[in-house]
């Protein structure tokens, strides 16, 4: 029996479809942690169908992004569940708005022990797929468990590295690390005595006019009629301060290059963030015995969140995505 409290009314930044059935489930991970998700199944179930688990982006909720790919992957054969990670949207665990580089990654796997005891599910026919920071969790999932089968990652973030390095590797000292750090166990101090965590703030907003592109680029999903959502952290409050400073010295994705099991690394090549994707799949193909089933695919002049939602001209390479699942799962 669940104790989340989950909305009943569609409330997705995206239109629902008539072409599958959608239902909320629930499952919990290896913390007993209880997570909430939209479960797509194809209208025509015959016999045990291929599954796949959709999560990102980092600090979005599976009313975002996360469930249109699910929902687009469903109406294309597959069961698909979009969950909301730990501590965020509807899932459970306490304090709000936590994130680590291990439970994060569980959350997947997870996800992975939830599907692979469904009646109507192929245990050996699963998949994922990790958007932005949830594509670095999704590879390093993938890196752990061998029942995953495909991963696909889009526009995907790095989240130790940027934690560990800023923005374009700018922050990449030691010095700018321990002056990082210094404030952030300030701020941990602080949260103690008052017993409450201070929130960093999510995308910026008013937008100042002298925003970098990235940051505008979040405002145009993130604060407008676009994606937001008001469970979203990115879209409202933004995580806690010192939410994700774990990451800062726990590197995720170090045995990247030994994972066996099939992946498809997608990157718009005017994304701010292109150079995390590149970057990791030069990584998990180096001295790597298993490239052959490893295929990189840059989205010419798509910009981070316009693999989110498309963007104006719809260039989310689903069909693609269709074909990479169809031939591994």
């Amino acid at each position: 029996m669940s104790n989340l409290k989950l909305t009943t009314e569609w409330d997705k930044t995206f239109p629902k479809s008539d072409k599958v059935n959608h239902r909320k489930i629930t499952f919990h991970n290896r913390y007993g942690i209880e997570l909430a998700a939209d479960m797509y199944t194809p209208k025509d179930i015959n016999d045990k169908m291929p599954a796949i688990a959709v999560s990102g982006p980092f600090g979005a909720v599976k009313e975002q992004a996360s469930g249109l790919y699910a929902q687009t992957m469903a109406e294309n054969g597959f069961i698909t569940i979009a969950f909301d990670p730990s501590y965020t949207g509807e899932s459970g665990g306490s304090p709000r708005y936590m994130a680590s580089p291990d439970i994060n990654t569980e959350d997947f796997q997870a996800a992975v022990d939830f599907l692979s005891t469904q009646d109507n599910i192929d245990p050996e026919k699963i998949g994922i797929i990790g958007i932005c920071g949830f594509g670095g969790m999704a590879l390093n999932a993938a890196a752990l468990d061998t029942r995953i089968k495909a991963t696909v990652t889009s526009t995907m973030y790095d989240m130790s590295r940027i934690n560990a390095n800023g923005y374009f590797d700018e922050q990449d000292s030691e010095e700018n690390r321990y002056q990082n750090k210094l404030a952030l166990n300030k701020q941990r101090t602080l949260d103690y005595k008052k017993g409450t965590y201070k929130r960093a703030g999510g995308v910026v907003d008013p937008l100042p006019e002298d925003a970098p592109f990235f940051v505008k680029d979040y405002h145009d999903y993130y604060k407008t009629s676009r994606g937001y959502h008001p469970r979203s952290v990115n879209s409202t409050d933004g995580w806690n301060v010192i939410g994700t400073m774990s990451f800062i010295n726990q590197p995720i994705l170090q045995y990247s290059n030994e994972i066996r099991s099939a992946v498809l690394m997608i990157h718009g090549d005017k994304a701010h963030s292109y150079y995390f994707s590149k970057d990791a799949y030069k990584n998990m193909i180096n001295e790597s015995k298993y490239t052959d089933n490893k295929e990189f695919l840059a989205v010419p002049n798509a910009v981070h969140t316009d693999l989110y939602d498309g963007g104006k001209n719809h260039v989310i390479p689903f069909d693609k995505m269709i074909e990479f699942f169809n031939k591994y799962l």
